[in-house]
């Protein structure tokens, strides 16, 4: 993670300046021997041309030790100086794959908002955004339709779901259930939704007939006639309207149809008037 990678990069900075102050103090060391090399160098130089042989032997003897100790000092330098370079590669190595995960997490962010928006393994998610906006286009036409039948309602939908509700504008624009709609009532608001949705299948292809089968018996008078007269506009539009209902009084309004009677024996007749 990043935090993990920023830690360990303040780690090698922090260690990298122990490796560097170390070896700052190795050659200050080395500095120091070498000088003290030249001092007993010449120490030796004097003592030869004044004392016997033998004391001569224990400086050479002291010299060869300090000798020694700047060889140990150099392969310590060396080793720090590859701890150095090593940390350098290192730093280098973090940064490209510090780099490579801010890259890799762009592109984690960017899937994460589509499968928050619209992801999931069957499809239902983007299923139900598309049928939201088609049932949301729909309501736009049945309301239409709706303000010729009652000019009392307005539907809508439900926030996130496909179940509808009513809002009525005699009850100060109160959002109720369309279960407590009457019988009347919910038959306009049916009639509304079929000539809703045929005006958007019409965008596609266009719905020539529309079949509707009872219903009309729960309407009082005023509202059969608000029905019939926006059947009679769809026809007017060109449409060819079917009503199958046993209401005596849409007879004075559909001058075109077809009766069933009944008689004896199980036997009907069929008659077309109009």
């Amino acid at each position: 993670t990043w935090e993990t990678l920023l830690q360990k990069s303040e780690n090698s900075n922090e260690r990298k300046k122990e490796i560097v102050d170390l070896v700052n103090n190795t050659k200050q060391a080395l500095d120091l021997a070498q000088g003290i090399e030249n001092q007993i160098q010449q120490e030796i130089q004097n003592h030869m041309k004044t004392q016997p042989k033998t004391s001569q032997d224990f400086l050479l003897e002291q010299s060869k030790s300090q000798i020694e100790q700047k060889e140990n000092i150099l392969r310590e330098t060396l080793r720090l100086e590859g701890l150095i370079s090593s940390d350098d590669h290192n730093r280098a190595q973090a940064q490209d794959l510090l780099n490579l995960w801010e890259i890799q997490l762009d592109i984690f962010n960017r899937w994460s908002k589509l499968d928050h928006l619209i992801g999931s393994s069957d499809g239902k998610k983007f299923r139900q955004i598309v049928q939201e906006l088609t049932l949301d286009y729909m309501l736009v036409f049945a309301n239409e339709q709706l303000k010729y039948l009652s000019n009392r309602y307005t539907l809508s939908r439900i926030e996130n779901s496909l179940a509808l509700q009513v809002i009525d504008g005699d009850m100060g624009d109160e959002v109720r259930t369309i279960f407590s709609l009457s019988g009347g009532e919910t038959f306009l608001v049916s009639l509304a939704l079929a000539l809703g949705l045929s005006e958007l299948t019409g965008d596609i292809r266009q719905v020539e007939s529309l079949f509707i089968d009872e219903g009309f018996g729960a309407l009082d008078p005023e509202t059969l006639s608000f029905a019939m007269d926006a059947l009679d506009r769809l026809q007017y539009q060109g449409r060819k309207v079917g009503v199958i209902s046993h209401v005596q009084e849409m007879n004075e309004r559909i001058p075109v149809r077809i009766e069933v009677l009944k008689k004896t024996a199980g036997r009907s007749v069929v008659n077309v008037v109009g």
